[in-house]
């Protein structure tokens, strides 16, 4: 079943960058305490052993812990964060099906956040963990 496009007003971020364009992703900023991103993989996602790109992973890992760290300060989840520091642990194999990655605040401060994040297919099986820093970026400072 492929990802469904709901609306940016209902809390869905979609083709917003280059990057979730090609991968496909969809940003999910309905849960002010968990960023979530949602993947449908196919075959254009997997290595060529038939598993899910490890780069893959780290993308949704990375996303939804910015975005997780963004919805501390804003609803809609697109305050900029910039990932300082980033640990990725491949637990299992990902395959063909939705990818649910999922972030959550553990600690930090003003300046910086301390991300934990998680990356389930959809029958439940762990693919990947992560740990981050990620730290809030004002617009103007970006460039």
């Amino acid at each position: 079943m492929p990802l469904q496009q709901p609306d940016e007003d209902a809390g869905f971020i979609r083709n917003e960058t280059g990057t979730q364009r090609l991968v496909g992703y969809v940003v999910d900023v309905r849960d002010a305490a968990h960023g979530r991103c949602y993947l449908d993989v196919t075959e254009d996602h997997l290595n060529r052993h038939g598993a899910l790109h490890g780069g893959i992973a780290v993308t949704l890992l990375d996303n939804c812990s910015g975005t997780t760290g963004s919805l501390t300060v804003d609803a809609t989840g697109k305050a900029p964060f910039l990932t300082v520091s980033m640990n990725t642990q491949f637990v299992g194999s990902g395959r063909p099906g939705r990818l649910t990655a999922t972030g959550t605040v553990k600690g930090g401060g003003r300046s910086l956040l301390f991300i934990d994040a998680e990356l389930r297919h959809e029958d439940g099986t762990l693919v990947a963990t992560s740990t981050g820093v990620f730290k809030r970026v004002p617009p103007e400072k970006l460039t």
